[in-house]
């Protein structure tokens, strides 16, 4: 049980519902609830969130890629604690219980209602089974292309944040597309930091990373634009937020920058990697942003909730 619990990574588990629970809320401050519809987009995001990371495992682990040279914590394919035969097995199973959460999470949020929202959310949920296991497993793995963070910003991004609120609404809010993409972002910056910490090993490995394309030193560049520029989109959202859910546009309502605490770790994280020299020392960042990233979240999502009752205080 101990190396299935390493194998599942539960660290970059809090990460992964970031999106899912801004998107909730957002849906939540326009008096839209379904608890069900959040019990089953987390659970589905959990369990596409396990088999990246069983696949992530087994992948790396075949192609050699986690070795002797790895900066990071050896994995269990790579050390032997799990045979490749039963992390298949596990891939399988992860992918057949997430598969079923979709499908839940599908019915409970368009019954037999909307049966081309259905088919299309089936299909998303298909391709997103497929993406998080291709993306090391397989010759034509795409995270050795240096497509990773492309996928990571789309489905931990975008289809996390805008896909759920969609379900609570059955409309698009075009709003909603600064956190979504904020989140975004900051999610492929977690793996851009994972890519900094394995340059070296990588590279050996013929893991093409984004990191491993453009280099270490512009890879702190780009780590910067990604965290910065999520930080901005998350502010632009509260401030725009503020003027459009409240009748008076010249009222300012302190309460709904809340979430500004969470910068402080950011700003902190972003002086730590920009001082760093040794890629070991990284691996801390990891945790320390993917936890920042959920408490933004969980703040964000508490100001929409103050801010919608503070409103029906002042409108009764």
């Amino acid at each position: 049980m101990k190396h299935w619990i390493q194998a599942a990574r539960l660290r970059t588990l809090p990460l992964s519902v970031s999106g899912i629970i801004v998107g909730s809320f957002y849906a939540m401050s326009q008096a839209m609830f379904n608890w069900k519809i959040i019990l089953f987009a987390l659970s589905t995001t959990l369990g596409l969130q396990i088999l990246s990371n069983f696949a992530n495992d087994y992948g790396d682990g075949m192609k050699g890629t986690d070795n002797q040279d790895r900066v990071g914590p050896k994995r269990t394919i790579q050390s032997g604690a799990i045979s490749p035969e039963a992390m298949k097995r596990a891939m399988i199973l992860t992918s057949i219980l997430t598969l079923l959460s979709a499908v839940l999470l599908i019915y409970v949020s368009f019954k037999d209602h909307y049966f081309g929202y259905s088919i299309f959310y089936f299909l998303l949920g298909v391709l997103a089974i497929a993406s998080a296991i291709r993306y090391t497993v397989g010759n034509t793995a795409y995270g050795y292309k240096g497509y990773g963070d492309l996928f990571v910003f789309i489905f931990f991004g975008w289809v996390s944040t805008l896909g759920v609120y969609f379900m609570f609404a059955k409309e698009m809010d075009w709003l909603l597309v600064l956190p979504a993409s904020a989140i975004g972002f900051m999610s492929v910056g977690v793996l851009n930091l994972n890519n900094m910490r394995d340059e070296a090993s990588d590279k050996k490995s013929k893991k093409n990373t984004i990191v491993v394309k453009i280099g270490g030193k512009n890879a702190k560049k780009y780590h910067y634009f990604l965290i910065v520029s999520a930080m901005v989109l998350i502010l632009v959202f509260g401030i725009l937020f503020d003027i459009y859910r409240d009748s008076d546009p010249f009222h300012f309502n302190f309460d709904m920058y809340f979430f500004l605490a969470a910068y402080i770790p950011l700003t902190l994280h972003l002086i730590r990697v920009h001082k760093n020299q040794d890629p070991k020392l990284l691996d801390p960042e990891l945790k320390k942003l993917a936890l920042s990233i959920f408490a933004l979240s969980i703040l964000l999502a508490l100001c929409m909730i103050y801010f919608l009752s503070d409103l029906v205080v002042n409108n009764s």
